[in-house]
């Protein structure tokens, strides 16, 4: 489950919601960007108009599999169009209420995340919001040894072996490629966002908004 890796995954769900809510208006669009299984699809669902269409993309085909099944099993509101997307090959959006990114910004390649970045600012209406969601890393070093060192901990209480930990790290290296948090707000003021915040925080993991 995300949430043994994920601090105060639920929490970032609930706030989510909450923030989704405030900016999604009736007969527009919403976008989940890295939508994996639809857990956040189905918990906005339960909170958002339903005349909002809701739009999933994810580059991995069994993810939406996975998706397609939660979402049949479930009592939604509305159906979901589900889409595979490259994001390193471009995305198409329009009438953007509301779009959410939960912890995929990080893989994307460096180098396209402006391009990306200029695509979803494209879509989205005026007054409307990007729900961004990150791991991050620090400038001052001692700082982020200490956040990941704190980290690691949350996930030993989580029930994380060493041997998983090292694994994971592992395999995130080179893949998973966090930018500072200053960083991630000049990314979104140098596309045009008009509003950038941050709405949470814990060590090496934040959620921003930014509004058109």
């Amino acid at each position: 489950m995300v949430s043994r890796s994920v601090p105060y995954y639920e929490e970032m769900q609930r706030m989510v919601g909450e923030l989704a809510q405030d900016y999604a208006k009736p007969k527009t669009n919403l976008y989940d960007i890295g939508c994996s299984t639809a857990t956040t699809l189905l918990t906005l669902d339960r909170v958002i108009d339903p005349t909002v269409n809701f739009i999933g993309v994810d580059n991995a085909p069994d993810m939406l599999k996975k998706a397609t099944q939660k979402i049949q099993h479930a009592d939604t509101q509305r159906p979901m169009d589900l889409k595979v997307v490259d994001l390193h090959q471009g995305l198409y959006m329009e009438n953007a209420s509301v779009v959410t990114m939960l912890l995929t910004l990080q893989f994307i390649r460096p180098l396209f995340r402006e391009r990306v970045m200029r695509m979803i600012f494209s879509g989205l209406n005026d007054q409307g919001c990007l729900l961004l969601v990150e791991k991050l890393t620090s400038e001052d070093t001692a700082f982020n040894r200490l956040f990941i060192r704190h980290y690691y901990d949350f996930k030993r209480r989580n029930g994380y072996s060493e041997i998983e930990i090292s694994l994971k790290r592992e395999a995130l290296e080179n893949v998973l490629i966090p930018y500072r948090l200053e960083e991630n707000m000049q990314l979104l003021k140098e596309v045009g966002f008009r509003s950038v915040e941050v709405f949470f925080r814990w060590y090496n993991f934040c959620g921003i908004i930014a509004v058109k």
